[in-house]
């Protein structure tokens, strides 16, 4: 390969991951918690007791009532299963006629936004994941994000193909930091590569399919398509002929619908039969809710397969099986959509592969991380004290975003503890109290700059971490004791991973503190301002 074709991938390399590294560093550090969603869900609501029969029972009396009172919820709405977690309460969601989305819980006295509906913390962990916290926009940014970073992998690729069995394993540690930097980047970048691969073309194809469809519905398929998707991904019928048939919104005809706890239980039912198998309802929907020939579609979760969610359509009104998509019964359009989840998200395993994928989860946001400290590296000057603009500021960014981000995170799960002993609910404060610490971190680096800002944040991530296992078995010990008396390590695991990266952060804390005093004077990481200009710069400094 010509050496100027390799300098135009490599410059298409560095810009393409510093314009996507920042995002990335947040989905990929927060994604890899998301591997444990439900551990943590059920750390973060220790007083909360899990929803039982009873709830789901009454789930059957909210649906009526709400349909009495919003008319356009009668032509769809959808109701979540506890489904054995503490933040899955009992909600129904539905779109009003001017296209907002409402949502009712199961204790509230009258519905509200969805928008302005409060996640607990497992949750919002999920959506710092997916859309970086962003209302609205933020899915399609990290749609945008993942073809970038994309291009980002073909590129660097292309760039190490050459020379890609010498470097497999290179890792060449000593005093040259910019080759040992250099060297733990194409490591983890080639040895998890296939991973990336599997995470750019899921993270693309989950964020953006709605505008695709909508390009693709307008320009070449003559407004047909979003129907042919909406088959393609649910298990009722057609949808087209079930309007056709049913009477107008609004009109009250009075045939009686199966309640959600009896339609998820036959849904169960039948998807064992059909050779999934176990199947959990985590969510239904009705359509045309109360009119003949309404319709149910439970969705639910399976183990031992490449899709973990499945799909059971009924007679909402006599619990007649209509339709059913799950393992082992699928066609391959749902077959096809169903395993773009399990692949993105690591849930076709068991608990070995969710360890796999959060291992890859920290080590997708360290190949950011380092992306840009390299960039920092190679362009800094070595012979003089005052560094580029350009240097500092992206210094700057990547010790304010990406610590500041692993600062934020463990902040977050600490105040989810204490929010309660402030009168707080948790669910309330997990959002602005992250926010909130994001934005005090890049505005402490900048203030304290990044060399020492860098040590100031790793160790308050360290002593944070720390606290969140310890507050917890301080303050929920009887918690903790049941679970363990009931054969449940999850309230555990939680604690003592979090202890763990306590220790991780500290023992980063103590290397960039060591840099920052003995390393080169005439670097962004340096603590003091050497006293006179360089003249030359030892060859074994990076």
């Amino acid at each position: 390969m010509k050496s100027s074709t390799i300098r135009t991938f490599t410059t298409v390399h560095t810009w393409t991951g510093l314009l996507a590294g920042f995002a990335l560093f947040i989905a990929f550090y927060a994604g890899a918690l998301t591997m444990f969603h439900d551990p943590i869900d059920t750390w973060a609501l220790p007083k909360q007791e899990l929803a039982d029969a009873q709830v789901m029972e009454r789930a059957g009396t909210m649906m009526a009532d709400i349909v009495a009172k919003h008319p356009a919820a009668r032509e769809s709405i959808g109701v979540t299963y506890a489904a054995g977690h503490p933040s899955h309460e009992v909600a129904a969601y539905w779109m009003e006629k001017d296209g907002t989305w409402m949502t009712q819980a199961i204790d509230d006295s009258a519905a509200h936004d969805a928008e302005d509906h409060e996640h607990g913390l497992a949750d919002f962990v999920y959506e710092l994941h997916y859309d970086l916290g962003i209302p609205e926009i933020g899915i399609y940014l990290m749609g945008i994000v993942s073809v970038i970073y994309g291009l980002a992998l073909l590129t660097g690729v292309l760039i190490h193909l050459p020379n890609l069995v010498r470097e497999l394993f290179a890792l060449r540690p000593g005093h040259n930091l910019k080759r040992l930097w250099q060297d733990a980047h194409n490591v983890i970048g080639i040895l998890s590569l296939p991973f990336h691969i599997i995470f750019a073309v899921t993270g693309a194809l989950l964020c953006l399919t709605l505008v695709a469809l909508m390009a693709f519905n307008t320009v070449i398929f003559d407004g047909k398509l979003m129907s042919a998707f909406e088959r393609m991904t649910s298990a009722l019928p057609d949808t087209a002929a079930m309007t056709a048939a049913a009477p107008k919104a609004g009109t009250d005809t009075g045939v009686a619908m199966l309640p959600p706890a009896e339609l998820g239980a036959r849904a169960r039912q039948a998807a064992l039969a059909a050779g999934a198998a176990n199947f959990d309802p985590d969510y239904m929907r009705y359509v045309h809710y109360g009119q003949p020939g309404a319709s149910a579609e439970v969705r639910g979760t399976s183990t031992k397969t490449l899709g973990e969610y499945g799909m059971v359509a009924l007679d909402a009104s006599t619990g007649r099986i209509l339709n059913v998509q799950v393992t082992g019964a699928r066609d391959a359009n749902h077959a096809t959509y169903s395993a773009i989840f399990g692949l993105h998200f690591g849930t076709f395993g068991n608990l070995s592969l969710r360890w796999l994928y959060f291992i890859l989860g920290l080590a997708g946001a360290f190949l950011f991380y380092s992306g840009n400290l390299l960039y920092i590296e190679t362009r800094r000057k070595r012979r003089q004290a005052d560094q580029p603009l350009k240097v500092r500021a992206m210094a700057t960014a990547t010790v304010g975003v990406c610590l500041g981000t692993c600062l934020a995170i463990s902040v977050t799960f600490v105040a989810n503890h204490l929010a309660p002993y402030v009168g707080a609910e948790p669910t309330s404060i997990v959002q602005p109290v992250c926010f909130t610490t994001f934005f005090a971190a890049i505005a402490w680096t900048f203030w304290r700059r990044p060399a020492k800002a860098a040590v100031d944040l790793l160790w308050a991530t360290a002593s944070v971490s720390v606290v969140v296992g310890v507050l917890d078995m301080a303050l929920h010990g009887d918690r903790l004791s049941r679970t363990l008396s009931e054969g449940r390590y999850d309230v555990l695991g939680v604690d003592l991973v979090a202890i763990a990266m306590g220790a991780g952060f500290a023992w980063l804390a103590i290397a960039t503190r060591r840099r920052a005093i003995e390393g080169d004077p005439c670097s962004v990481w340096a603590a003091r301002a050497p006293r006179a200009a360089v003249s030359t710069t030892p060859a074994h400094e990076g």
